[in-house]
């Protein structure tokens, strides 16, 4: 969504709300000058980083047989 700054000024707290379900691309004399995100990040970005960062050669019953003899 994009929204001009004069906007932004005058329903600030709306704004801050509709960031936490998407990106608000803030524009100044039609040119996107800046963007506002959400600070918590997404379970499903969140996952996709730990599921990326994993080694593709992992042996999961390996570490399940480590898990259950400790």
């Amino acid at each position: 969504m994009k929204v001009s700054i004069s906007e932004l000024k005058t329903n600030p707290g709306y704004y801050i709300d509709l960031s936490q379900n998407q990106r608000i691309a803030i524009t100044k004399n039609g040119k996107v000058v800046a963007n506002i995100i959400s600070a918590i990040p997404s379970k499903h970005d969140s996952a996709r980083k730990l599921i990326g960062s994993l080694p593709a050669n992992l042996d999961y019953d390996a570490l399940r047989e480590e898990r259950i003899a400790q």
